[in-house]
């Protein structure tokens, strides 16, 4: 794997809004080992959204109110972090991806599709042209879809800005770990988030245990512990510092 990438290339036709075919997405998913797992590859179920729907305000809010259905609760808040949640971490996926492989993907909404499961969960997104500016693009992409889901919301951007920067970092972590290589990918986190600009804070990690296991020191809570049913996540800012190191400790057992 190639090291120190240049966060600008010179991309194909400015302002592309062409077929999201992914071309050269499927050359950087043939170097990612489980790139399908990773949200790489597009299922062959599930509905293709165009990226720039996902800045709708009102298509959002759709997607808000179904997850309220769906969860039993109509805390707009908290549906629409969890939705933000698990967005974040399928939309930034392309582009990082590029960085991690030396192949790059555009992050600009106008090349992106992202793939939804019947039950509405994002599972893939696919970009289907090279970057120009890839923290420009994201800055563009993040500004835009977090606005959105805000109004959804009916909430303040900087929680959402945190989930960010946790899905940047925690992408980049899972990146490395199928590469082999998690020192150098997530090494790209830091230079990433910096050139990106706020109010993207900046990512932390957190190595544990004998073998030094890294993990997301994170920024964020999803929120989704305020749903019914739902459990506070293992590595959650609102657990305790020991209570938080103690499960990821036995986290780190279980990777090898």
């Amino acid at each position: 794997m190639a090291r120190g990438r240049p966060l600008r290339r010179c991309s194909g036709t400015p302002g592309q809004t062409g077929p999201v075919t992914g071309g050269g997405q499927a050359v950087v998913a043939a170097r990612v080992p489980g790139a399908g797992a990773l949200g790489l590859v597009a299922p062959p179920v599930g509905t293709v959204v165009p990226g720039p729907v996902l800045a709708d305000p009102g298509w959002t809010a759709e997607r808000v109110a179904e997850l309220g259905v769906r969860y039993r609760s109509t805390d707009r808040r908290v549906l629409a972090t969890v939705w933000w949640y698990s967005l974040s971490a399928v939309l930034v996926t392309p582009p990082l991806a590029g960085l991690a492989t030396g192949v790059p993907l555009s992050a600009r909404l106008p090349d992106l599709s992202v793939t939804m499961l019947a039950g509405g969960t994002p599972v893939a997104a696919v970009s289907a042209a090279p970057w120009g500016d890839v923290a420009a693009e994201l800055r563009e992409t993040l500004t835009a879809v977090v606005a959105a889901v805000a109004a959804a919301g009916e909430m303040r951007a900087a929680p959402l800005w945190a989930i960010a920067t946790d899905s940047l970092a925690n992408r980049l972590l899972a990146l490395g770990r199928a590469l082999g290589d998690v020192g150098a990918v997530t090494a790209l986190a830091g230079p990433v988030a910096a050139a990106v600009g706020g109010p993207l804070p900046a990512p932390r990690y957190v190595d544990v245990g004998p073998r030094a296991v890294r993990f997301t020191r994170r920024a964020s809570c999803c929120l989704l512990y305020r749903l019914p049913g739902e459990a506070t996540c293992t590595s959650c800012p609102r657990r305790t510092p020991f209570e938080r190191e103690v499960l990821l400790e036995d986290a780190a057992e279980r990777i090898r």
